[in-house]
């Protein structure tokens, strides 16, 4: 496991890299994105092509950290151009999405609903986990959105 923050830590069987100047060996080696950073001046706009295209090809992308973190026009670029096998969105910077948004046909994409709600990191902890190893493994993922049914 891989881990990128604006500082350095320590933290056991974690592979962390730190600070701007290590964000593209991060990425690099990074198979599966997930994004949980705050929203700050550093973060804002950090989905971004270069981001992205700094990923391996056929790298995948869970963000479920906040909305302007995306630049969602590259995100749809690096999927339609397939340098991302995949993605996983939950936050946009505009919420929430029209019918009519290439998001929801996008290949590779799947929209999960930004739902405000108590839950704790434990929970939220297992959930992540649970759908990263079905990721990885090529199983249906859990608590997806059913475009037809719109929830």
């Amino acid at each position: 496991m891989r881990g990128w923050a604006r500082r350095p830590k320590d933290l056991p069987g974690i592979a962390t890299f730190a600070g701007a100047a290590a964000l593209d060996a991060f990425l690099s080696g990074t198979n599966i994105l997930v994004c949980l950073l705050p929203l700050t001046g550093e973060t804002r706009g950090i989905l971004r092509a270069r981001t992205l295209e700094n990923l391996p090809r056929g790298a995948k992308l869970i963000h479920v950290g906040r909305g302007e973190h995306l630049v969602p026009r590259d995100l749809l670029n690096a999927l339609k151009e397939e340098h991302l096998a995949g993605a996983i969105v939950d936050v946009f910077p505009d919420e929430p999405l029209p019918a009519s948004d290439p998001f929801w046909n996008a290949p590779n994409m799947i929209v999960t609903p930004h739902m405000a709600s108590v839950a704790s990191s434990e929970t939220i902890g297992l959930q992540v986990a649970q759908n990263v190893r079905r990721l990885v493994r090529g199983e249906p993922l859990v608590n997806v959105v059913d475009v037809a049914r719109g929830y």
